[in-house]
């Protein structure tokens, strides 16, 4: 097993130029103060997310050891004690403890890799952490290196206050989330068992706000569909392509791939979907307030599948099983006829979908010809509602946003969460920004930013979260 780091630098050990950069950002605060202040705990946020998305951990390769380094230097000069592990060689997970009472633990995760990013796309350095106008750009400045900066300002927050908490409560960062988590999160669990003896609850991505010229919503995300990632092939007679046969391996695949374009699985709307829909129709747009209020209802109608599709994709996923055809190799000569041709299949399942039962219809769209193996695939789990931590992030966005929707969200992507919905666990997603339309297109996308709004606004709302959580309201905000 790999080893695991334990230790602190001291702040001089770095370059002098960079141990006072650091210690200028970090403000030097005495950690047995009493007080907090709030606002050069959030001019400290902004000028971390900077620092943080300027660390490249693109994902492939990652190297989010360069991560853990970028946090060890963040804790040292705190005084934090912190341990990392490298899964693999450069795939590096920091955690940091703040220890309390006997309430169940509570951890603030986060994923420290970030998509690739086209540079020929964008206005902006991708790894610049540039401040253009109100927003930072930069990849990761949606997903999710805000959400872990936010997290972070709590976390010091708690940490500077110097009051007895009645939790411990856990900063976690890890690698390769964006590739499925297995030498990040999916690891820990697997080989770090101990970390998460005593944890009862998580906050993580996957839940937030949006605004749509001043209409804000949030959800907090309390399931997810279930990945269920495909790899197709098939076979076929080899020969030059001046000379095609009457079928091949690619042709078998094309035709089987249009099969699957083509199919329309069956609406199946769950609990957690239908509670989901409700809670947003009062704010949606009029020509969907009365379908929203029942989507149970909806989905049995086509025409209102298509046109929710239409309207908003992402919503219209949660109806339903959904399967997009994302890869195709055949021959690596434009004049060689291959012998073997195949795909691969990003398949979301509802919750509660039985996995074999999704097998034998995907059998049948395909074709007896496709040899159908899986990727990966994970258990459905769903958080409860029912719980402080729950009711105070509702408490603490409401009380921001008067009048907002606040609703359990299901995402149609996947996130970290399941692996610790299957310990048991209960795991929000929630990151307390509204992100403005047009914005989140940046997800994944061309020129991500996050408004410094939601940054400054982030860090106090997820500050106010954790004194109420954590610590019985007793940390003193100086503002």
């Amino acid at each position: 097993m790999p080893a695991t780091i334990s230790r602190r630098i001291p702040a001089t050990a770095l370059p002098l130029a960079a141990a006072v950069s650091l210690l200028l950002c970090l403000g030097g605060q005495d950690a047995a103060a009493q007080g907090v202040d709030l606002a050069a705990l959030q001019d400290e946020s902004v000028e971390l997310l900077q620092q943080y998305i300027r660390v490249n951990t693109i994902n492939p390769p990652g190297n989010e050891s360069r991560a853990v380094e970028f946090f060890a230097r963040i804790f040292d000069a705190e005084g934090i004690e912190w341990e990392s592990v490298e899964s693999a060689p450069g795939r590096g997970n920091i955690w940091a403890r703040l220890e309390g009472g006997e309430e169940p633990a509570l951890i603030l995760l986060h994923h420290s890799d970030v998509v690739p990013a086209d540079e020929r796309y964008w206005t902006q350095d991708p790894l610049g952490g540039e401040v253009v106008g109100e927003h930072i750009y930069g990849r990761g400045a949606l997903d999710t290196k805000t959400g872990g900066i936010l997290q972070l300002a709590g976390f010091l927050a708690l940490h500077r206050s110097g009051v007895e908490l009645d939790r411990d409560v856990i900063y976690m960062a890890t690698a390769d989330e964006e590739a499925g988590g297995l030498f990040g999160a999916g690891w820990l669990v697997e080989n770090r068992p101990e970390l998460f003896e005593g944890v009862g609850y998580l906050l993580n991505e996957g839940g937030g706000g949006s605004d749509n010229d001043g209409e804000v919503q949030f959800g907090i995300e309390v399931t997810q569909k279930v990945p269920y990632w495909l790899h197709l092939s098939a076979t076929g007679e080899s020969g030059h392509g001046s000379a095609p046969n009457p079928s091949s391996s690619v042709t078998e695949m094309i035709e089987a791939l249009a099969r699957l374009r083509d199919h329309e699985f069956e609406p199946h709307v769950v609990d957690a979907v239908q509670t989901m829909f409700a809670g947003m129709a009062p704010r949606a747009p009029a020509e969907w307030r009365e379908r929203f209020s029942d989507i149970r209802r909806t989905a049995r109608n086509p025409e209102d599948l298509r046109e929710l599709q239409e309207f908003a994709p992402w919503l219209h996923a949660l109806t339903r099983n959904t399967c997009s055809i994302t890869r195709l190799n055949g021959s690596d000569k434009i004049n060689v006829v291959p012998t073997e041709t195949t795909a691969e299949v990003d398949c979301r399942l509802v919750p509660g979908q039985d996995p074999d039962e999704f097998l034998y219809e995907m059998a049948g769209i395909l074709g007896p010809e496709i040899v159908v193996e899986v990727i990966i695939g994970f258990s459905p789990a769903v958080s409860t509602t029912d719980t402080d931590l729950y009711r105070i992030v509702e408490a603490v966005t409401v009380e921001e946003f008067p009048g907002a929707p606040f609703v359990p969200q299901v995402s149609g992507g996947f996130t970290d969460s399941h692996f610790f919905r299957d310990l048991g666990i209960v795991s929000y997603g929630y990151e307390p920004t509204a992100t403005p339309q047009g914005d989140d297109s940046g997800v994944h996308g061309n020129d991500e930013r996050v408004t410094i709004e939601n940054v400054r606004r982030g860090t106090r709302l997820m500050v106010e979260i954790l004194r109420r959580f954590a610590a019985g309201g007793r940390v003193i905000l100086d503002r």
